[in-house]
């Protein structure tokens, strides 16, 4: 495989297929990992699709070997997959707190621990965290969520120090509200006054995402490690 290897966790969700469906456009290989829901973009020699649950670290390294069996190599990594469950602080059960902490800070730890070595031999990679505003914000109903993603924005930049020296960066996008996925649940009247506090006054399109990772897989942005890149139309900054 000439091709460079991307693997997109989460990608049966609505961002992680906009972002498959863009690079799939592009000169490279694409490893689409989901768990329960098939991934709707057909496989071919430069797509192929994985099944795990990455909660489970033996699942991660598993999904890793499959990679690499696959395509022989992995360049890119991009821990998108994630839950959210809306509860009040002291209403939010023990098993919600714990699930979400696996999905949205377990797994992309799995994740990349199994991958780093790979990355590292190579000298070079990128790895590229999927965060949220609410992680910088806070926002009512969101004491899981917010911290599990408050916990990857840690996570990327202690992993940049650690492999700065071996040409792989590590950042994350804090992501607003956009027009595909969570908001698709909220009723028109939250959307609206979702909406009215961004000062863009509209939701995001996920073509922003897809283009600021290409900018991230660049080698113009090879000195650019570490960050924590905020998407939100100026909700935070």
């Amino acid at each position: 495989m000439e091709k460079k290897v991307m693997l997109i966790t989460g990608a049966s969700g609505a961002m992680g297929l906009a972002v498959a469906r863009w690079f799939a456009q592009q000169d490279y290989a694409l490893a689409l990992h989901y768990n329960n829901t098939a991934v709707a973009l057909a496989e071919n020699e430069s797509i192929r699709h994985f099944q795990a649950d990455l909660t489970r670290e033996e699942a991660a390294i598993q999904l890793i070997a499959e990679v690499m069996n696959a395509f022989g190599r992995l360049d890119i990594v991009i821990n998108n997959a994630g839950v959210s469950y809306s509860s009040m602080s002291w209403k939010t059960e023990a098993a919600i707190w714990k699930k979400t902490m696996a999905v949205n800070l377990d797994a992309p730890f799995y994740v990349c621990k199994a991958a780093i070595p790979h990355l590292r031999e190579k000298a070079r990679g990128r790895i590229i965290n999927i965060s949220s505003v609410v992680a910088q914000t806070g926002f009512p109903g969101t004491a899981a969520y917010a911290a599990s993603k408050a916990g990857l924005i840690g996570l990327t930049k202690t992993l940049a120090r650690e492999l700065a020296p071996k040409k792989i960066t590590v950042n994350v996008l804090a992501l607003g509200y956009f027009n595909v996925g969570i908001i698709e649940d909220v009723p028109e009247d939250m959307q609206r006054a979702i909406i009215s506090d961004i000062p863009c006054n509209r939701l995001g399109n996920p073509d922003t995402v897809s283009k600021t990772i290409e900018y991230l897989l660049s080698d113009e942005a090879s000195y650019v490690t570490g960050q924590t890149i905020n998407l939100n139309g100026g909700l935070f900054s």
